[in-house]
């Protein structure tokens, strides 16, 4: 309660606004947090989800969840997870499924990923967040921060149709007008 107003109060002074437009009833989602160009993004991603009482969780190598460091980022929505096979002998789980896995141990799960996997220029995204909402048969919310309009917020949801690419091209039209901190 006292963080979310200092968090209003920081968004005001700073000239950032708002925008959820993430209907009410999903309780599981993939988030895209796009485009993630700066270590800033965390920051704003963060604190627009505070405002928004959207809770999202993000993915970490389990063993950063140690003390001295575990604590904090539970607190900012961390999950630790780890992809050494279950038993002796099995193949390790992929990334993918490791993740999509997490959406049928909790009832709900908002789970933030940057689509582009590095905050360096890139021309092509990574396609692991849509293969995890395809798997767990979750939609896509498309999370963004415009760094021109200094408006954090999120926009479109997408179902996986099945037609990735038909999907990818809906998602990077959307995200085409939205202005990332470095653009270059």
């Amino acid at each position: 309660m006292f963080s979310k107003l200092i968090i209003r109060i920081i968004f005001a002074l700073t000239g950032w606004t708002y925008n959820n437009q993430l209907p009410p009833d999903i309780k599981k989602c993939v988030m895209i947090a796009a485009p993630h160009t700066s270590n800033w993004d965390f920051f704003y991603t963060r604190a627009a989800f505070v405002i928004m009482d959207i809770p999202v969780k993000f993915t970490i190598k389990r063993s950063y969840m140690r003390f001295p460091y575990g604590p904090l980022i539970r607190y900012l929505g961390g999950i630790g997870i780890d992809r050494r096979p279950k038993k002796e002998g099995e193949e390790r789980p992929s990334m993918v499924q490791v993740m999509a896995d997490l959406f049928h141990e909790h009832d709900e799960l908002i789970l933030l990923v940057t689509a582009e996997g590095t905050r360096s220029m890139t021309k092509h995204w990574k396609t692991g967040f849509y293969h995890i909402a395809a798997q767990a048969n979750v939609p896509i919310a498309l999370g963004y921060l415009d760094y021109k309009k200094k408006e954090a917020g999120v926009n479109t949801v997408i179902y996986p149709s099945g037609d990735m690419k038909q999907d990818m091209r809906e998602i990077m039209n959307f995200y085409k007008n939205i202005t990332p901190h470095t653009p270059e």
